[in-house]
Formats: C-alpha cells, sequence, structure tokens
C-alpha cells in the first residue's frame, strides 16, 4: 500500500529544538511516518540517542524500515502517556528534547479499513493501537444516550450534539462509517463550509483512543524528566489538544502567585515559553499541504 504524507511544520520544529552538537536521549513522542525522526537525525550528534513511540504497528513497520540507516535510533512500540516508564527502560532517566506531532496520520485516514475517514465505507473502528478494547463500534452502538452526548459534545465542539446522539440512537445498529456520516449529516440540515460529520468522527476518535487524558500526561511527563535547557515542541490540529498545551506551558512558566513575602506557595518555574504565540505553517506549506492549515505549533524549554 503507497500512503502519501508530508511532515507539517518539519523544519521550525527542528530549529526550536537546537539539534546540533547536544547529546543525550531524544524522544519522538508521535513517530507516524518518521518525518520528525529523520530531520532530527540528521542534525544530531553521533553521541545521542533518539527513541520514536508509536502505538500504531503499521507506522511503526515503516518508519522502522526508512530509518533503518541509523545506528543512533530505535522504534518503540507504546503511547506516549507512558512516556516516564518507556524512557526509564531506556536506561535514562532524563531527556534532552522531545517533539509531538498530534493527530491522526495520513496514513491512517488512507487506510480504507481503519475507519478513520467519513470519506470511505469501513468497520466502525478508529483504534490507532489496533490491540485495543475499545472501538468506535463500541462508542456509537453502545454508549448510553449520555455518553455519547458528552463525547460529541466535548471532544467535537459540536452545537448539534443533542439531535446527533438522538439520530445515532435511532439508528442503531450502525454498520460503518459512511453510513455514520450520512446519519450525521441528516441530523444536521443546511449548508456547511467543512463535512458536517467532521466534528463527530474528530469527537469519537479523541473517545476511543484517549487522546486528550493521554495528552495530558504525557506533557507532565515530559516536562518532569526533561533536562535544563531541554525543549519540548508539540505541534497540534485541533482547539482542544492547543488549549490543553498553552494551558500547560502557561502554568508551568509562573513562578509564586500567592501574593505573600515571604513565598507561602512555594511554587517554583520550571518551564519558559519559546513561543509566545503559536507558529503556523506558511502560505507556502499550506499549499503544498493543505493539513498543514490547521497546525500550531508551541514550544518551552526546561529551567
Amino acid at each position: 500500500m503507497t500512503f502519501s504524507h508530508k511532515t507539517v511544520l518539519l523544519e521550525e520544529t527542528a530549529e526550536f529544538l537546537r539539534l546540533a552538537g547536544k547529546k543525550g536521549l531524544w524522544v519522538d513522542a508521535t513517530l507516524g511516518f518518521g518525518g520528525h525522526s529523520e530531520r532530527i537525525l540528521k542534525d544530531m550528534s553521533p553521541e545521542a540517542f533518539l527513541i520514536g513511540i508509536d502505538q500504531d504497528d503499521r507506522a511503526l513497520a515503516y518508519a522502522t524500515d526508512r530509518l533503518k540507516g541509523y545506528s543512533n535510533f530505535k522504534a518503540i512500540k507504546g503511547n506516549f502517556k507512558d512516556l516516564e516508564k518507556i524512557v526509564s527502560e531506556q536506561g535514562s532517566q532524563s531527556i534532552s528534547g522531545i517533539v509531538y506531532d498530534l493527530g491522526v496520520s495520513s496514513m491512517q485516514l488512507d487506510d480504507g479499513t481503519r475507519g478513520f475517514s467519513f470519506m470511505k465505507d469501513a468497520p466502525l473502528d478508529m483504534r490507532m493501537d489496533e490491540t485495543s478494547p475499545l472501538s468506535a463500534d463500541d462508542v456509537v452502538n453502545r454508549y448510553n444516550r449520555a455518553d455519547l452526548e458528552r463525547v460529541i459534545k466535548d471532544y467535537g465542539e459540536e452545537g448539534y450534539y443533542a439531535k446527533i446522539a438522538d439520530f445515532i440512537m435511532k439508528s442503531r445498529p450502525v454498520k460503518g462509517t459512511l453510513e455514520l456520516a450520512e446519519i450525521i449529516k441528516k441530523a444536521k440540515f443546511g449548508k456547511e463550509k467543512i463535512h458536517p460529520a467532521t466534528k463527530v468522527f474528530q469527537a469519537i476518535r479523541i473517545e476511543v483512543n484517549n487522546e486528550l487524558g493521554a495528552l495530558e500526561k504525557s506533557i507532565k511527563s515530559a516536562a518532569a524528566i526533561l533536562a535544563p535547557g531541554g525543549r519540548m515542541c508539540v505541534i497540534s490540529f485541533h482547539s482542544l489538544e492547543d488549549r490543553i498545551v498553552k494551558n500547560f506551558i502557561r502554568e508551568k512558566s509562573r513562578g509564586c502567585d500567592c501574593g505573600y513575602r515571604p513565598c507561602i506557595c512555594h511554587k517554583i518555574k520550571e518551564l519558559e515559553a519559546v513561543t509566545k504565540k503559536p507558529v503556523t505553517a506558511s502560505f507556502a506549506e499550506i499549499k503544498e499541504n493543505p493539513r498543514a492549515r490547521s497546525a500550531k505549533l508551541r514550544c518551552a524549554e526546561k529551567l
């Protein structure tokens, strides 16, 4: 199977990581096709080592083959929520830098069997780790009304969440992605700039893979184990992810805020925001790769 994929904000991320001459252990927390890993390895010192983490077996196989020429690289199957455990298993207690390229990959969208896309008929799956017990079929066909509404409202930020949930409940069992997309379309009458199923498919995917919970846990771990001067770069593609990253960096970039002298909160500033505002793709990159239009890159440095 052939896939087309371009890594978003590749050069900008490499520049922020300040790779040249740095040693230690580096992490690509979302290995995917290996685009960021390959760029990191090109600038990285031969004495440094990079691990790439992914929970998708197909992505791991692809990236492993792509990067087989680098002796200072290792692909690891896992979820980045377990970052500290994964790093510890490599015999290290700290990392020199880490990059996250969040969301669903082109490989997953393009594969007609995975159920990520509303443009192709497929089983309701959406699992990034195909061994995980929870699938989109469970969410669509077995969640109660309250939980189905919660997923669509909170993770899709969808205003028609109640009506869509009602249409899905009445249409059960829903057998595939195109049927689900058609149900959503009927529930959302009128013209929209984006496909009417976009937000709902995003919401279900986030629920199935616990994407936001994993992100919150992982960036906390990353901040804890980053070596002084180490940097964390996060590329997000929707507001929920970006909000988590923005608020986390803001919180960790503040020191004492109790207002007392001497301080009684004992809060220590841990990070410095390198990007005061998110970095976005250039017009040229968006023209070449439309996926880049919603990408936001934020970077922070460990103090």
